[in-house]
């Protein structure tokens, strides 16, 4: 193996000596290598075309066309409002313009490119009207509930919160908004990313987004305000108490009650016991718990022990007080129901990261994350930017440049992507179509004979 970058084959290259195994990083001239080798833009374009590129006389030949995509250039140059007719459009934009990060925004009802020669005919046309519905979460909003990391780091004990997430989002989509078409992606860093692509789902008005982000409002209040969840009313939404039952209570009894360490330490201690709204069962728990310090219970189950002993006082009946029948369940949730970005939710023209992008602080991948094996995702694992130049030169030129991602880690992502999420997802545009291909040649047909 040579010591040159074989990738361009660049005589700038070989004098800086660049190993098959490239140095670690971020930098302009790895990303132009990437943009030229590994970037999926026949699939991207395909996705965001949603079956208008297609020969049917049904499709909408200038829907691709209205989609923004914004470009952040080296230096934090801001490229907004960009659109393409074509994936080869597409593809030499970002070739040339070697964005540092892209962004989709939405179809609009006018080419965006355009909107200033709009704007001068007096009427207000340039509005979005089409957007997926997308979910945006970073694991920084979870600082208060995790000790292993903050702000941008993760790590494997507090990454399943994102778990988590993916869990009870793409369970209620599915199962009680009926979406099929979703597609999950890590954010390259800190979160998660969601985008649900059914054709009702892009087509809902900002009203009906804010009413689906506040249907999975649970965490609510301030930094000053210690109680941040409240769970209300005789029984617990269906849909919260299948969250509870399903997937939070085991998952805070048996993994994060120990990862974090919950409840070992006295600091830890009192932020839970803040949570309790009745301060003399607050103070009898806390006794119980000073109790066992003297007591042989080992550093390794304090946490599950003292949890026990929080539930049994509250739960045993003796305490009527209306706001303690649901403190157990709150606490929970306090410590693992998903925090959303309420905001990106809730109106069409927020604009969301594209799947694919490189983080420009970790040069980690954007790859989707299968919903069914969520638990099995590391973010640790995702490929760098660096890792995929090193394995294009480990294999060599030897294939034509058509499939070169199939030589790296990034051909599982790329599969992925789709086979599970992009195939169904045109089928199912194409069929649509299809069927109102036939309804409007029926109206037009109903018409005439009348």
């Amino acid at each position: 193996m040579s010591d040159t970058m074989e990738i361009d084959g660049q005589q700038q290259q070989q004098q800086q000596g660049v190993d098959a195994a490239v140095p670690d990083g971020f930098n302009t001239d790895y990303l132009r290598i990437y943009y030229a080798k590994l970037f999926p833009y026949g699939d991207f374009f395909k996705w965001l075309s949603y079956g208008n590129d297609a020969k049917h006389p049904g499709c909408d030949q200038s829907y691709i066309g209205r989609r923004e995509l914004s470009f952040t250039l080296e230096n934090d140059i801001y490229l907004r409002f960009q659109s393409f007719d074509s994936a080869a459009e597409l593809e030499s934009s970002i070739k040339e313009k070697c964005p540092f990060k892209i962004d989709i925004g939405p179809v609009y009802s006018v080419d965006p490119a355009k909107r200033h020669a709009y704007a001068q005919s007096g009427n207000n046309v340039f509005v979005p009207v089409e957007r997926e519905l997308i979910f945006d979460i970073d694991i920084s909003d979870y600082d208060d509930v995790r000790y292993c990391c903050s702000g941008a780091d993760t790590c494997l004990d507090c990454w399943p919160l994102m778990t988590i997430v993916i869990k009870i989002l793409d369970a209620s989509l599915r199962g009680d908004f009926g979406f099929n078409h979703i597609l999950w992606v890590y954010s390259g860093r800190r979160g998660v990313h969601c985008w649900v692509c059914d054709s009702r789902a892009r087509k809902l008005t900002n009203e009906q987004r804010s009413a689906i982000a506040d249907y999975f409002r649970v965490y609510k209040g301030g930094e000053n305000s210690l109680k941040k969840v409240s769970l209300t009313g005789p029984v617990l939404h269906p849909f919260l108490a299948r969250s509870y039952t399903d997937v939070l209570k085991s998952f805070f009894e048996d993994k994060l009650l120990h990862s974090q360490q919950l409840l070992a330490s006295e600091e830890r201690c009192q932020k839970i016991l803040e949570l309790i709204p009745d301060e003399n069962v607050a103070s009898e728990i806390h006794d119980r718990w000073q109790g066992n310090r003297r007591s042989s219970i080992s550093k390794e189950d304090v946490n599950a022990s003292r949890w026990e002993q929080l539930k049994t006082t509250l739960q045993s009946g003796k305490h009527k007080t209306q706001g303690l029948r649901r403190c157990v369940e709150e606490i929970v949730f306090s410590y693992t129901y998903p925090r959303l970005d309420m905001e990106v939710s809730k109106h069409m023209n927020h604009l969301l990261k594209a799947p694919f992008c490189i983080h420009p602080k970790t040069g980690r991948v954007c790859v989707p994350i299968d919903p069914n094996n969520c638990e099995d995702f590391d973010p640790s694992a995702v490929p760098t930017l660096s890792q995929l130049l090193g394995e294009l030169n480990a294999a060599g030129m030897q294939m034509d440049s058509e499939s070169d991602w199939e030589r790296t880690s990034l051909e599982k992502s790329i599969r992925f992507f789709r086979t599970s999420f992009l195939q169904p997802m045109l089928k199912a545009c194409k069929e649509e179509l299809e069927s109102a291909y036939s309804a409007k040649l029926q109206q037009s047909k109903n018409t005439l004979n009348w």
